[in-house]
Formats: structure tokens, C-alpha cells, sequence
């Protein structure tokens, strides 16, 4: 499948990228403290793992030569006293390094995912209008997990395969370096398995995350789609669509799998390989008696472990290697810059009187055609315009720059007189109520979603809000009234009464701007009654903008602009556009003839 239109899933250095991970711990930073105990408690792990084998040399060259004796059964107690203790000791700090572990992990998880959404609340529409929601619903899920597991486990293991190796050479170097260094001798070799390994891992990990994110955006596409899909009767080629990218997950997925199980039965057999050369170097010097059998045992011991832990570091860099493409791709969101962005000194005070000027305004949406270009329009204070136009012609892009979801390319759109720019995002969209033509409601009860339009509202103000909006009709015949859960997006709910709470919504919030996405399609003849008034009420008093569809709806709107190719072809009343006989003239009577005759 290729990837939607107008995105491109960016592809990232090959090469393990240390700034990449320096970028990314600097949000862990309030878990400083924690890791510092974690790293403390896994070096003190690793040295009481390391002092095991002593244990071993010891009890074969001072104990057993002399079991039987009063003197070694005294020794005898006093080695079990020390090994349990040191037991002892060490399920305690396994238990409190898994402990630690786990609240890294999730700590960070919830730190990563809380700074994307955050970022998510930032970006511009530009955004989402270029990036696929499956894209960004794995970096929210399967990314940050996957950087919360392996950067808690991983350095879990990582610092205790490190330091247990460092005390390993260390006992070793200590008890015979001759027979260290030859033990030691297929470490180079085992170094450069790993790294040439991880590299090609990386390459199939990054093939993985990025075909993941191409089916979960046909997963998220299916699940949102499936009702068109089975009016349009697409079950069968939305199924082979799913397969073609599944199985192309799968074949890099095997590839990812193949080479990790290649790469650990050769580091298996060099840990081997390691283990003989030490038991026949070591034998040898046995019985030239300048190696005690203690010793010899103790050697191949730390020979075993530490190719053990040799492993986990390696594991653990190949983890972090796969890992990093998650990384890439989290942070690519988390650090995306919006493209529109408050100043430095905009203001947030004030409130809106309701005067808009848009002045020599060109605009074009990324690298495509103008929609408009050195467009004006003045909208006085409490006028209600009405925005005509067939399809294409610019009304949703007025409404989008209106609202400053996009700004304009050149020129300036003044609210009371000020570029809008002069003040914070937050400053026109707290004042500013939007109603779409296809109304959204959250998960959660009808108060809840009337409340959104003003969370401190009371519940009074709500209860009033419903009743201006005609909705409290409906909601007092429902079972739990105002508590009534209305599904996702609202699914439990007809169009109409969406539409219904949706105003009430608005109301709530007593905008001092009004945008209205006509409001009164796809629903009966008494709802739109009862839409048609509440939205009188919205309307009264208020600057609004109103994008009609049904023009029977607008005749009573003060003033109708009629906009061809973003440009303002007809401007006036219902009745004056009508006299002209124009574009406005045959729009209406169509749709006049087409109602007439229940098309």
C-alpha cells in the first residue's frame, strides 16, 4: 500500500544516533533519582554475583581438603552463614530492582505519551491534514511502549552486564591474567558479531515499524469507514488491501527474527569455544601444580558468566538499536513545531466586539493553487453573513482562516480594528463557537458534552443552554435524562439530536464570535424546527459567519456573499441577489425545484 497522499514517512540515519537518545532522556529527567538508585542497586548486584565463584575456589581448596576436622566443620557453618546471607541479600535488591524497573517503565511510558498528546493539542490543522491518524496513533501507543520497556530493561541489563563484566576481568586478571587473557582472546571476535549483527537488525526494524504504521492507518481507516464500506460493498477489497500489507509486515517481521536467531547460536558457541580454551590452558597448568583445582573451577565459572552477561549487553544494544527507530518517530512528533505559533508579546485580554476586516488575504494550502488572492471582506459587529459556493470555491477556507486554523500567506485579517495575530491562539478560540454541519459529541453523558463548551459552567447554565437550544425537549424523555451516555461520537444519539446538543454546547459557551457550518442537513422536517430556532437565539447579537448549504435557511441572514474561485462574484440580501438572476439566483432555484419535487 502506499502511503496516503501528501505524507511521507521520514527516513532516518542508519547509524546509532547518541544525540537522538540524549534528545529523548531530557524528558526523563524527573526519573534522574530513580535511575540513580536503579544503577546503584544493579553494580551491587553484579559484585555479590561475581563473588560466587570465589565461594566455589574456596570451598575446594580450604574446605574440602579438611572436611572432618572440628576446625573445618566450624569453617564449614560459618561459609553456609555467609553464603545464605549474601542469598539473602541478594533477593532483596532483585526485588527492589524489579520494583524500580517497573516504575521507570511506566513512569516514562506515561511521560511520553502525555508530552505527545500535548504536542498534538499544539499542532496545526496543516498537520492532520497531512498525517494519517494510524501514523500517529502507533507512535502514541506501540512507540512509547516499546521506549518505556527497553530503556527500563534495558539499562537494567545493561549496567549489570557491564559492571558484572568489568568485576569478572577483574577477578580474573587477579587470579591468573595468563589464563585470562587466553580465555578473553575470542572477545574481539564476539565484538564484531554483535556489531555488524546489530546494524543489519536495525536496517529490518525500521522496515517493521514503518510497515506497522501503514497497517494500523488501514486498521484505523477500516474501523472508521466500515459502514461506507459495506454500503459500497468493499468488505472483499478492503480485505485484500489489509492481507498485502500484513504480509509485508511478516516478511520483514521473519527477516527481524531470522537474523536474531542466527546471531545468538554464534555467541553461544564462542561462549564455548571460551570455556575450552580455559579448562585446556587451565588443565595444563593443574598439573604442572601453578593452578590449584579451586582456582581452575573459579576460572571456568567466570568464563561461563561472563559471556552471559556479554550476551546481554549485546542483547541490550540490539534492543536499543530497534528501539531507536521508535524513537525516531516519537520524537518527530513530540518536536514537530506548529506552524502557527502565538508571539513572543501576544496578548490574551480583551474581550471581542465582533468587527472583521480581512484585507489583501492570499492564501494556498502547501504547495497547491491559490484559494485566495488579495481577497477582502469587512464584516461589521453583529452581522450575520452568509458564505454561497459551490464546491471548491472557498467558504471552508474563509472559515478556516477566520478562525486562525491557518493563517494567511500575505495580507491580514483584523478583529476590532487589530491583526489577529496581536493576540494568543487561545484569545480568539476561548471566544469563538463553531458548529459543524455534522456534529461531534465525546464519549461520555449529554451534561458532560454540553459542558465542553464551558467547563466551569454550572449546571443550571447547562440545563438553560439545553432549553434555548430546544434540546431539553428530547432529553427530559430520555430514561437518565442529562446522564445519559451518548456513545462514541455520539452513535447513541440520532443526527438531530447531535445537532441539538451541539448548540446547546455553543450557547454555553456564549461565544463572541459565531461559525456555523449549515446545520440543518440530513435531518427531519420538526428537528429542523427546532434547529432553525435554536439557532436564532445563537445567532442573535453575535458577529456570525454561517456556510450555507440549504439556502432556504439563510434568507433571513443580513447580508449573503456568494464566492466563485475565491473570488466575491455577488453581494447583498436574499432579495436583492434574487432581483440580479445570477449565480445565487439559479443556486436557489434549484435547490427551490429539487425540494419541490423530493430529490
Amino acid at each position: 500500500m502506499p502511503e496516503p497522499q501528501g505524507f511521507k514517512e521520514k527516513e532516518f540515519s542508519s547509524h546509532f544516533d547518541a544525540g537522538l537518545w540524549k534528545r529523548l532522556f531530557k524528558y526523563a529527567k524527573p526519573l534522574y533519582p530513580i535511575v540513580g538508585i536503579l544503577v546503584i542497586c544493579m553494580i551491587f548486584l553484579a559484585l555479590l554475583d561475581g563473588v560466587y565463584p570465589l565461594f566455589t575456589r574456596y570451598a575446594i581448596d580450604s574446605l574440602v581438603p579438611f572436611l572432618g576436622t572440628e576446625e573445618s566443620n566450624k569453617n564449614i557453618l560459618f561459609f553456609i552463614a555467609i553464603y545464605a546471607g549474601i542469598t539473602l541479600i541478594q533477593g532483596c535488591v532483585i526485588f527492589f530492582f524489579i520494583m524500580m524497573a517497573g516504575i521507570i517503565e511506566v513512569r516514562l511510558c506515561h511521560i511520553l505519551r502525555e508530552k505527545a498528546f500535548s504536542q498534538l493539542q499544539e499542532l496545526s490543522f496543516s498537520y492532520y491534514d497531512k498525517t494519517p491518524a494510524g501514523w500517529i496513533m502507533s507512535r502514541m501507543t506501540s512507540d512509547a511502549q516499546k521506549l518505556g520497556d527497553t530503556i527500563a530493561w534495558g539499562l537494567v541489563d545493561f549496567v549489570w552486564g557491564s559492571a558484572i563484566m568489568i568485576s569478572i576481568i577483574s577477578f580474573m586478571l587477579a587470579m591468573n591474567w595468563k589464563l585470562a587473557l587466553v580465555t578473553l582472546s575470542f572477545t574481539p571476535i564476539l565484538l564484531f558479531v554483535t556489531f555488524w549483527f546489530q546494524k543489519k537488525i536495525l536496517k529490518t526494524q525500521r522496515k517493521v515499524r514503518k510497515s506497522n504504521s501503514l497497517l494500523s492507518g488501514i486498521f484505523n481507516e477500516g474501523l472508521q469507514g466500515a459502514r461506507t464500506s459495506k454500503t459500497l460493498v468493499l468488505e472483499e477489497s478492503n480485505t485484500e488491501e489489509f492481507a498485502a500489507q500484513s504480509s509485508i509486515l511478516k516478511r520483514h517481521s521473519l527477516v527481524a527474527a531470522r537474523l536474531s536467531a542466527l546471531y545468538m547460536p554464534i555467541v553461544v558457541f564462542l561462549a564455548a569455544t571460551g570455556a575450552a580454551l580455559a579448562l585446556g590452558k587451565g588443565g595444563s597448568m593443574v598439573v604442572q601444580g601453578v593452578l590449584s583445582y579451586g582456582t581452575l573451577v573459579a576460572f571456568v565459572n567466570y568464563t561461563m558468566m561472563f559471556f552471559d552477561p556479554a550476551r546481554e549487553v549485546a542483547r541490550v544494544l540490539s534492543e536499543f538499536q530497534a528501539a531507536q527507530a521508535s524513537a525516531e518517530r516519537l520524537l518527530s512528533l513530540i518536536e514537530t513545531k506548529p506552524e502557527i505559533v502565538d508571539k513572543i508579546d501576544a496578548k490574551n485580554t480583551g474581550e471581542i466586539q465582533g468587527d472583521l476586516s480581512l484585507s489583501n488575504v492570499s492564501f494556498h494550502y502547501g504547495n497547491g493553487q491559490w484559494i485566495f488572492k488579495d481577497f477582502s471582506l469587512q464584516i461589521p459587529k453583529g452581522q450575520t453573513l452568509a458564505v454561497v459556493g459551490e464546491t471548491g470555491s472557498g467558504k471552508s477556507t474563509l472559515v478556516n482562516l477566520l478562525c486562525r486554523f491557518y493563517e494567511p500567506t500575505a495580507g491580514s485579517i483584523l478583529i476590532d480594528g487589530e491583526d489577529y495575530r496581536e493576540r494568543t491562539r487561545y484569545w480568539l478560540h476561548s471566544r469563538l463557537g463553531y458548529v459543524l454541519q455534522t456534529p461531534l459529541l465525546f464519549s461520555g453523558s449529554i451534561l458532560e458534552n454540553i459542558r465542553y463548551g464551558r467547563l466551569e459552567a454550572t449546571d443550571d447554565e447547562v440545563f438553560t443552554a439545553a432549553h434555548d437550544a430546544n434540546a431539553s425537549g428530547f432529553i427530559e424523555k430520555l430514561e437518565k435524562k442529562y446522564e445519559t451516555m451518548v456513545g462514541e461520537g455520539g452513535v447513541l444519539l440520532s443526527t438531530g439530536q447531535k445537532q441539538l446538543i451541539s448548540l446547546a454546547r455553543a450557547l454555553v459557551a456564549n461565544p463572541s464570535l459565531m461559525i456555523l457550518d449549515e446545520a440543518t442537513s440530513s435531518i427531519d422536517t420538526e428537528t429542523e424546527v427546532l434547529i432553525q430556532g435554536a439557532i436564532e437565539r445563537l445567532l442573535k447579537g453575535r458577529t456570525s459567519i454561517v456556510i450555507a448549504h440549504r439556502l432556504s435557511t439563510i434568507r433571513n441572514a443580513d447580508r449573503i456573499i456568494v464566492l466563485n474561485k475565491g473570488i466575491i462574484i455577488e453581494d447583498g440580501t436574499h432579495e436583492e441577489l434574487m432581483a440580479l438572476r445570477r449565480l445565487y439566483w439559479s443556486l436557489y432555484t434549484r435547490q427551490f425545484l429539487e425540494e419541490a419535487v423530493g430529490v
